[in-house]
């Protein structure tokens, strides 16, 4: 009888173990299921305020000719005797969650004409990008996701329709109606990007 209770102690020590095994792989692959999760909703989150701080600097220069100095000056611009707000506050990058945008200057450097990620992390999305972000395509790094306004500086004369081969990819063509404007067109914008005083805008970022 002794015998045969140490066998059955010894069973039931064997199947509590199996089990604890068992939900740690489970629990395991949980974690990494949520991971991922998250991580693609940060990037959706990055491309949404990207496009954000894109189309603010390009309101910004739509409304006289220059980039802004800070990103404060898309917030408050005081270039006018009634401030303009070209965008609604300052929001933080997604991946890392502070305030820590790499700014990309102007040729000259006196200003800021895009933002990007200062994330080393790697992207889990690689493809399927928009029209203005394919830059962004094959990128290794969250630091690789800029989000830069170009001015037109080739085709002065809206209307023309003509544009410029040597742009950069990206680049905003005022001029051209095959291309998405959202400063002279509000409200039709590429998908996914923020139309400055849109009320459809993401609650999230309130």
């Amino acid at each position: 009888m002794r015998a045969q209770s140490t066998r059955q102690a010894g069973f039931t020590f064997l199947g509590l173990l199996a089990a604890v095994v068992l939900m740690g792989l489970l629990l395991t692959m949980a974690a990494r299921v949520w991971s991922l999760t998250e991580q693609r909703e940060r990037e959706t989150q990055l491309l949404f305020i990207g496009h954000a701080y894109r189309i603010a600097i390009a309101s910004y220069f739509a409304t006289g000719h220059a980039y802004p100095h800070t990103l404060q000056d898309l917030v408050q611009d005081e270039r006018f005797p009634v401030p303009k707000h070209h965008l609604r506050r300052l929001y933080p990058d997604p991946v890392t969650g502070k305030a820590d945008w790499s700014l990309i200057p102007t040729p000259s450097g006196q200003a800021i004409m895009g933002v990007a990620s200062s994330s080393q992390g790697v992207p889990i999305k690689r493809d399927g990008f928009d029209t203005l972000d394919k830059a962004l395509k094959g990128a290794d790094c969250y630091c690789a996701w800029k989000f830069i306004y170009y001015a037109n500086r080739w085709n002065r004369a809206l209307g023309t329709g003509a544009t410029n081969p040597a742009a950069p990819p990206g680049t905003i063509q005022p001029g051209n109606p095959g291309t998405p404007n959202p400063v002279i067109q509000p409200g039709f914008g590429a998908p996914g990007t923020i139309q400055p005083g849109d009320p459809g805008t993401n609650p999230n970022l309130n």
